[in-house]
């Protein structure tokens, strides 16, 4: 699997909102490190599960897009949006970049800095 087939796998799933195929795009050892929110941080495959499917039924018609992406080596440089509609109805947008470490055609680490638009009503789409 090619370095940008692994980011469309991500991406795909998660507009299906299929978790298991999502959370299979990771390693077992997975590192998240958000250095904006450092207490955010953790490792492994099944909080990414548990993550996940919590943003999956916050906001049940998240849509995630990869605006571009570039790949250096085995890191994939990427900058996604995420859209959808809280179950209240509160417009969700989130925007930021993403930089992920790659090991045997999975996720291994990421650096996000990915955070949510103050005012996702105000944004423009």
């Amino acid at each position: 699997m090619s370095s940008t087939e692994i980011l469309q796998r991500m991406e795909k799933a998660m507009n299906a909102h299929d978790l298991d195929e999502f959370v299979d795009c990771f390693t077992e050892d997975f590192v998240s490190e958000l250095p904006l929110h450092p207490q955010r941080n953790f490792v492994g495959r099944e909080t990414v599960r548990k993550n996940w499917g919590a943003l999956f039924a916050h906001v049940p018609d998240l849509v995630g897009t990869v605006l571009q992406s570039v790949v250096d080596g085995d890191r994939i440089w990427s900058e996604w949006e995420i859209r959808g509609n809280t179950q209240a109805g509160v417009p969700y947008l989130a925007r930021g970049a993403a930089i992920h470490g790659l090991r045997d055609g999975r996720l291994a680490s990421v650096r996000f800095y990915l955070d949510n638009v103050e005012d996702a009503t105000e944004a423009d789409g």
